[in-house]
């Protein structure tokens, strides 16, 4: 990932005790209970010694009232839960260090001994905070746990505490409640210095199921270390934060102690966890309250209540827009809309050793073809006539807001090179007495951040105008397919969807044309003319040296030869009735595809319904490299690397003729998808994989993407520039697209569900004045062959203050940065240490917000920004997921797949795929037309008695308790009772009756909402699909391996430490 790290802010600074489920001592000593509201006023304290927490006090001055150990429960923490757990008793403090465990769990946390969990949680406090502290520099003298520890402050600017109140009628110092691994003072402490993975000692790598490997899949050099053979720009972080002062520096394993967190599986790790200083006798306590940690769901209820149904002007620099999860309208004013631009911070740093010490990484999604709701405006179209648009001499920017008019109106400086250009005769306007041009207002380039402009015949391929595209559809007609119904159920579906075809707006039909291709070993053309009475079929065999056998009567268009080619799709599943031919070619199909689109001079995209691996003699013949003994083994990325030669030829011919590729995959078996999908994922395509299709249980979901893919909004022959102005440019890009060289980002096409995860270096300072600017430019062909330039223009803050980069900072696309990266990597690192990376990545981005940001507290307290609070969650999310897991029971084309579509992915989609949506269905309001708030994705959040919808965007589960009312399983499913359900229901009944309408409107509603349809799976607790669904419980630990978020936020508190020693 970038040099970039991540820093957490006051508000989730300050640690908190009792942290949910977090082991309490991480290092030094306990922090005492904080306590503070959300959003609370700022007020601002002197600065204690690092170290000290600040004292609370009430309004009047008053001392704090007496808080019972039930802890205050009225106090709303963390948005709105109130904390249920009572405090640890210092008691705890007695406990030797090294003692043996009571017994070795084999569970995750809930289950370890209730009260090593308070203790670690106790004196791991979380705060959250954006805002930035009054003094750094504590006495570097005092080590921080000598000092008896006093409660922080109310929340200074947004800032949150999390932790137990303070007792005691003074300033509520109290001794800390001393936890087994709170030892006198950071310096005397087990801490991870002493980490197996982290010195080689003994410690988080006793894990049993994993081979004695450290934990978290190994996620644990000394963080400071140098960078791991970096690629990918995925780079380790550098010894950035070390050394702060109050903390004294520590020799790494000084202590063989072993450090552990309650049940730290890490990710990718499973099963018992023997041993650890966290085992550890002490009076028995409660187990600590889930509903204290950061929550993603209560971030965006907080978000919608407070931005949501608003409309969102884009006329100030650098504001952060609303969260994607939000509902919001935009006015576009001169920056563009957040659904074309999402940026990982809005506040950039303005040197470059400032962004390498937080290791924040500097990124911007960019989605050109984003969906512009109905209720805001279209962009505007502005033609210049043959002149072409305005752009500046030097840097080629194209005209737009930030080009500053001088000299009356007759020339005006590029806000991105700081060129002086004429200002062409034709173009000229007086300016008014602000220096601005009197028409602003009318001339989109000079008012809007994204509009689009005709391109003249400079732009064209040969100067020669463009022609509309055309959809070559191209079935595998093998045995398998033609067994299936396959092939008959897309014939039929076609002469029906043709008459979808993307078009213009406001044009009568569409100008795309059509091409039909079957095949197997050998390929088969179709002539459907509108003259001819029937259609005329090719053949071609030698699949070497592929050639298209007809120029006429190949690409046609629908409406003419409507009557042609339903004849055509009446026959095609009749003519291979009687095949038993299995074996296919791949290769020369696409070659074909490419050879058609060059003889018509036109770009285009290749529809491909494939069943299996291509075996038989021709180019791009594939072997069976599935090995399941290369799983967590330094082999194990080469499963995921693409076979080279033929396909790596493929994908760049089909650039060059603007020939992008979905394929539709239908496979039984292996079929090595990280070859075959290559081409797709370098033309812009999409993968679509249906496993062990049959057509009753899969044919609607199947044709519901089909249906999606061939109508959405679409541009041809793509070029792609992102120019920034001066201090920093675009150096790295991940997406579906092609690069010939260090700028030009190639996709055969572009559509509205695609974007570009694009990352930014400094190569020079930047200045808080001007900011910094950046340009997207989009030069493609439209659905009806005309070449169109579509802008979209940014500006973002620039601060020499880190609180400001963190304040700024925006969680989703972060995360979306992370993943793209991550999945790059892995293709050229073990997954441990790509794992290892994003571990130690985040732990510098917090540990520097930490440093640098948050007011000095105790460095038992996990403190995070508030604007990434909830990034933790995400980027455990992540590490569980298919591709990053290591796991031999997940099949190695699932984690291929998985690893491709989200390379395209915009910022809502890797949100909803790390954090999918828990809907509970079994008291809503069936007057109502809301949907039900979403619940955490935990497995807690279930209920016997319960009915619940989870979605990711990917996959879409109905879930039912055991014990759930007979009525409501009547009216939904029409049968008496739980028990009396089918096994393998995949659709709903559609019966009269408010629940049932509801469940449907709400199901509906989020099939229309997603880029992919998405296939009902109808699970009955504890049954033997449950695994699938649990899956998807994020909160919890992983299935095939990976932490809880509890554990894994012990975790990264841990590493954060570990990062300030």
């Amino acid at each position: 990932m970038s040099q970039q790290g991540y820093v957490a802010t006051p508000p989730y600074s300050q640690a908190q005790p009792g942290m949910g489920g977090y082991p309490a001592g991480f290092g030094s000593s306990p922090a005492q209970p904080l306590y503070g509201h959300y959003g609370g006023q700022p007020q601002s304290f002197p600065a204690p010694p690092t170290g000290l927490m600040k004292p609370v006090s009430s309004p009047s001055g008053m001392p704090p009232p007496e808080v019972s150990s039930q802890y205050g429960s009225n106090i709303q923490q963390n948005g709105a839960h109130p904390q249920r757990y009572p405090a640890p008793p210092a008691a705890a403090a007695a406990s030797p260090y090294g003692q043996p465990p009571n017994s070795p769990y084999h569970t995750i946390a809930p289950q370890a001994p209730a009260q090593q969990l308070t203790n670690q949680m106790g004196s791991m406090n979380l705060g959250y905070g954006p805002g930035p502290m009054q003094n750094p520099q504590a006495s570097p003298t005092s080590p921080p746990a000598q000092q008896p520890f006093q409660t922080a402050p109310p929340p200074t600017m947004g800032q949150t505490t999390l932790g137990p109140p303070p007792t005691g009628p003074h300033s509520p110092q109290m001794a800390p409640p001393q936890s087994p691994l709170a030892g006198p003072s950071m310096g005397g402490h087990p801490s991870m210095g002493g980490h197996p993975s982290m010195g080689g000692h003994p410690s988080m790598g006793g894990h049993p199921s994993m081979g004695g490997h450290p934990p978290m899949g190994g996620m644990g050099r000394p963080v400071p270390g140098p960078p791991p053979p970096g690629s990918g720009g995925f780079q380790q972080p550098g010894p950035g934060a070390a050394g702060q002062p109050g903390y004294p520096q520590q020799p790494q394993g000084q202590f063989g102690g072993q450090m552990a967190g309650p049940g730290m599986a890490g990710p990718g790790m499973a099963g018992p966890f023997q041993g650890g200083a966290a085992h550890m006798s002490g009076p028995p306590q409660k187990k600590l309250d889930p509903d204290s940690i950061p929550s993603t769901t209560q971030v965006t209820e907080d978000d919608q209540a407070k931005r949501g149904g608003q409309v969102y002007t884009t006329n100030l620099r650098g504001q952060v827009p609303p969260l994607v999860t939000t509902d919001f309208t935009v006015q576009d004013q001169g920056n563009a809309s957040p659904r074309f631009m999402r940026c990982t911070t809005y506040s950039f740093p303005c040197t470059a050793d400032l962004a390498k010490q937080c290791q924040v990484p500097l990124g911007a999604i960019i989605k050109p073809f984003a969906t512009v709701p109905k209720n805001e405006t279209p962009l505007y179209f502005v033609n210049h006539g043959e002149t072409g648009p305005i752009r500046c001499n030097r840097c080629k920017a194209y005209m737009c807001p930030y080009m500053q008019f001088i000299d009356g109106g007759r020339r005006y400086q590029c806000g991105f090179c700081n060129c002086v250009n004429e200002v062409p005769a034709f173009y000229f306007q007086h300016l008014d007495h602000m220096g601005r041009r009197v028409d602003l207002y009318e001339r989109p380039e000079l008012s809007l951040g994204s509009y689009e402009f005709e391109a003249t015949l400079d732009y064209c391929k040969n100067n020669k105008p463009a022609s509309p595209p055309a959809y070559i559809f191209m079935i595998d007609v093998s045995y398998a397919n033609i067994k299936s119904g396959l092939v008959r159920l897309i014939c039929e579906e076609l002469k029906t969807l043709l008459d979808n075809l993307p078009r213009e707006d406001g044009a009568e039909s569409s100008t795309v044309k059509v091409g039909f291709v079957t095949y197997n070993k050998i390929l088969h053309f179709y002539n459907v003319k509108s003259a001819l009475a029937q259609p005329q079929m090719m053949v071609v065999s030698d699949t070497a040296e592929m050639f298209v056998p007809l120029l006429d009567g190949f690409l046609v268009n629908f409406q003419e030869s409507r009557a042609v080619i339903n004849n055509l799709l009446d026959q095609i599943p009749d003519m291979f009735a009687d095949t038993n031919e299995s074996e296919t070619v791949f290769a020369p199909v696409i070659q074909a595809g490419v050879e058609a689109l060059k003889t018509a001079e036109c770009s285009g995209k290749l529809f491909i319904f494939h069943s299996s691996i291509p075996t038989a003699e021709a180019p791009g013949k594939l072997k069976n490299r599935d090995d399941k003994k290369l799983i967590n083994t330094e082999k194990e990325k080469t499963l995921f690397q693409p076979q080279k030669g033929v396909y790596e030829q493929l994908s760049k011919d089909c650039v060059s003729q603007g020939c992008s590729v979905d394929l539709f995959l239908f496979p039984s078996q292996y079929v090595d998808l990280a070859t075959m999908g290559d081409v797709p994922t370098h033309t812009g395509g999409s993968i679509f994989k249906y496993s062990n299709f049959q057509v009753e249980m899969d044919g609607e979901h199947f044709l519901s993407d089909l249906r999606k893919d061939v109508e959405k909004a679409i541009g041809f022959d793509a070029i792609m520039r992102v120019r920034t102005s001066t201090g920093f440019r675009a150096t790295n890009f991940f997406g579906a697209i092609h690069m010939n060289n260090t700028t030009d980002v190639e996709m055969a096409a572009v559509d509205c569900d695609k974007a570009v995860t694009v990352e930014f270096k400094h190569d020079d300072k930047l200045s808080e004045e001007t900011g910094a600017l950046m340009q997207c430019a989009l030069l493609y062909t439209t659905v009806n062959g005309q070449r169109r330039l579509r802008i979209h223009n940014l500006s973002l803050n620039c601060s020499a203050q880190l609180s400001e980069l963190y304040k700024s900072c925006e969680t989703d696309a972060l995360i979306n940065f992370f993943a793209k990266s991550a999945y790059r990597a892995m293709l050229n690192q073990p997954l441990k240490t790509v794992r290892e990376i994003l571990v130690n990545q985040t732990a510098h981005m917090l540990a520097c917000y930490r440093k640098n940001c948050s007011s000095p507290s105790a460095a038992s307290q996990l403190i995070l920004p508030d604007a990434m609070k909830v990034f933790p969650v995400y980027l455990n999310s992540l590490m569980k997921t298919g591709p990053l897991v290591g796991s031999a029971d997940l099949s190695t084309d699932d984690r291929a797949h998985q690893r491709l579509i989200a390379t395209a992915m915009g910022v809502e989609d890797t949100q909803l795929l790390l954090y999918p949506r828990l809907i509970p269905l079994h008291n809503m309001d069936v007057a109502s037309d809301v949907v039900p708030a979403p619940v955490r994705c935990s497995e807690e959040r279930l209920t016997d008695a319960g009915m619940f919808l989870l979605e990711n965007g990917r996959s879409l589960f109905l879930w039912l308790g055991q014990a759930c009312p007979p009525e409501l399983v009547q009216r939904v499913f029409n049968v008496p009772s739980f028990a009396h359900l089918p096994a393998d229901l995949s659709s709903l009944p559609v019966l009269d009756n408010p629940q049932s309408k509801k469940l449907r409107s709400i199901i509906d509603s989020l099939l229309d909402q997603r880029p992919s349809a998405m296939k009902l799976l109808i699970v009955k607790q504890k049954d033997r699909s449950e695994m699938l669904f649990r899956q998807h419980l994020v909160e919890d630990k992983g299935p095939y391996g990976g932490a809880s978020y509890m554990d894994f936020l012990c975790y990264v508190h841990c590493e954060i430490r570990q990062v300030l020693t």
